[in-house]
């Protein structure tokens, strides 16, 4: 597909993707964006094939528009007992801070859709006009399948190896994510030294060696931001961090505060919370991490579970800072409207770059 046609295909008319947060995307707000004319999304990989059918319901319930159902790819879970029993002993004083026990085992609190059956069988039913996939690809025939069915396919990629092989799989539509941006890194392999590419320098790289379109993602807050994804080389600019404060954002009290406070301006990479790098506001859990060794933390989302537990504990007490407060390093310049709202607004600021906002905008 060439790099011009991919808004048109999915039917968007803005160059905007609202990014697909599990924990704070909900299906108002997908609908909500795909109704202000960007591309709405929704995260599934937290949840089963029945969570999944329930949110593409509500979200086809809210708007006839595109939207994306967005897919975690990660290698499935190695147990071992015994890093997970010195974890669950590490943070025991912590638990203990708030009258709490640590969970006595810790489990795989997710299913990655490699190997989940049941959500590929509901996807080819119920045909979601767009799917992304995070951390990694599914299966070749299974992209085959998706695709056959007339689903347009996006996946991250953090360097140009994994772009090539989510060209190569045939995926319609790459999204660069750059080294600012907010949440999990896509990494295929986080056990592999990350490159640490700034988004636009990722959208030129990829622009440079494929067809395939891109969508360039990390740090873009506002118009001017699209507009310069656009100029290098982007279709689409996919935010994340933007949206977080929406009114239609699971984000809660403790969450919105961090991001209007110092914490914004320190977001740090940690794998200590889930079990693999992500971006954070700087709070209690990512300094507890700051010091510890890859190898003496559990595999996601192993790791996660203890996290989640540590952080339910906290907030029982009106304790925030032990949560996953994804956010990338443009937090400061977060805004508080209705998620329409902002699409229109940021629609406002692009139109008063040099760059069409409607269909497609490279040009």
């Amino acid at each position: 597909m060439a790099n011009s046609s991919i808004l048109e295909w999915i039917g968007v008319r803005l160059p905007i993707i609202q990014a697909p947060m599990a924990g704070v995307s909900t299906p108002a707000m997908a609908a909500a964006v795909s109704e202000a004319g960007g591309l709405g999304s929704i995260a599934v990989g937290a949840t089963d094939a029945a969570g999944a059918e329930a949110m593409i319901a509500e979200v086809r319930d809210r708007t006839a528009r595109a939207f994306n159902v967005n897919l975690f790819c990660h290698r499935p879970a190695v147990s071992d007992a015994k890093v997970e029993d010195r974890w669950i002993e590490r943070f025991r004083p912590r638990f203990a801070e708030f009258g709490a026990e640590p969970p006595a085992v810790l489990t795989e609190i997710y299913r990655s859709f490699v190997e989940d059956e049941a959500m590929l069988d509901l996807l080819l039913a119920v045909r979601p006009p767009v799917v992304s996939f995070h951390f990694g690809l599914p299966r070749e025939e299974w992209i085959r399948s998706l695709r056959d069915t007339g689903i347009i396919l996006l996946a991250t990629a953090t360097n140009l190896s994994e772009a090539r092989a989510a060209a190569t799989a045939g995926i319609n539509a790459i999204v660069a994510q750059g080294w600012e941006a907010g949440g999990h890194r896509g990494t295929f392999d986080p056990d592999v030294p990350d490159e640490r590419l700034p988004a636009l320098e990722l959208v030129r790289l990829i622009s440079s060696e494929f067809d395939t379109p891109v969508i360039a993602a990390g740090g873009i807050m506002d118009g001017a931001g699209i507009a310069r994804a656009l100029d290098a080389g982007a279709s689409a600019a996919q935010l994340g961090t933007a949206f977080i404060a929406c009114d239609e954002s699971l984000a809660d009290e403790g969450f919105r505060a961090a991001l209007a406070g110092p914490a914004a301006h320190n977001t740090e990479m940690t794998r200590a919370l889930s079990g693999r790098p992500a971006r954070c506001l700087a709070n209690r859990f990512t300094a507890l991490g700051a010091d510890i060794p890859a190898s003496d933390i559990p595999a996601y989302p192993i790791a996660y579970d203890l996290g989640k537990a540590l952080n339910a504990a906290a907030k029982s007490r009106g304790e925030y800072g032990f949560g996953a407060q994804w956010a990338g390093k443009g937090a400061p310049r977060f805004r508080s409207m209705a998620a329409g709202e902002l699409v229109e607004t940021l629609a406002e600021e692009l139109s008063r770059s040099n760059i069409s906002v409607e269909g497609n905008c490279h040009e």
